[in-house]
């Protein structure tokens, strides 16, 4: 046995180590970096923009997601649902959707979206601040025979239809907000953005 073996272990030992420290030393200085490249929690929460996936989005269903710590929901409206919203003036206090601090521009139209089949509004009771549920069913035997489906408050009984618009003799003053969004394409939204003119046409 060679008398330089207990040496050349300890040398290798010693390379081995610093190579490890080494290579961690690098990554924890390439870590803030990477991390940078990403939306903070705090940019997210202050309006950061957030991309949603609807592709698996049947028709009638919601999905649920947050943005500005808000619920949002997005929800694919069949035939039936667009053809029970109206504008009658004596049954909505906005029929026409005319406060626009309800919903941008794009959105002031009898289906207050971007396409008719697709909702996407803010998921917040102009009222207290509650949640709505969604009760798309007609005829709804909680919410009376008149019932054609849409959001229901229970904290005070304030009913939306399925464009988000208020009835009138609920305590909400307003109808449902409507975030900015716009489509990248037939099955991506990015909620927190609004669309180009050329993407507006195009809806």
């Amino acid at each position: 046995m060679s008398k330089d073996n207990p040496d050349n272990s300890r040398r290798k030992f010693l390379s081995g180590s610093l190579t490890l420290v080494g290579g961690t030393g690098a990554a924890a200085t390439l870590w803030p970096f990477l991390s940078s490249m990403a939306p903070s929690a705090k940019a997210k929460a202050s309006g950061a923009s957030v991309e949603v996936d609807i592709s698996n989005l049947e028709e009638g269903q919601k999905i649920d997601l947050i943005w500005r710590k808000k619920p949002v929901w997005i929800v694919k409206r069949t035939k039936s649902m667009l053809d029970s919203i109206d504008t009658n003036e004596g049954k909505y206090k906005d029929p026409m959707s005319e406060n626009i601090e309800q919903q941008p521009e794009f959105a002031k139209n009898k289906f207050r979206s971007l396409k008719p089949e697709i909702l996407v509004l803010e998921g917040v009771c102009t009222h207290l601040g509650c949640n709505p549920a969604y009760k798309p069913d007609r005829n709804n035997g909680e919410l009376g025979k008149d019932w054609q489906g849409g959001f229901f408050c229970a904290c005070h009984g304030s009913k939306f239809d399925l464009a988000g618009k208020v009835e009138s003799g609920s305590p909400a003053g307003a109808n449902l907000k409507v975030p900015p969004y716009r489509f990248v394409d037939e099955n991506t939204i990015i909620v927190g953005e609004l669309p180009t003119n050329d993407e507006k046409s195009k809806g």
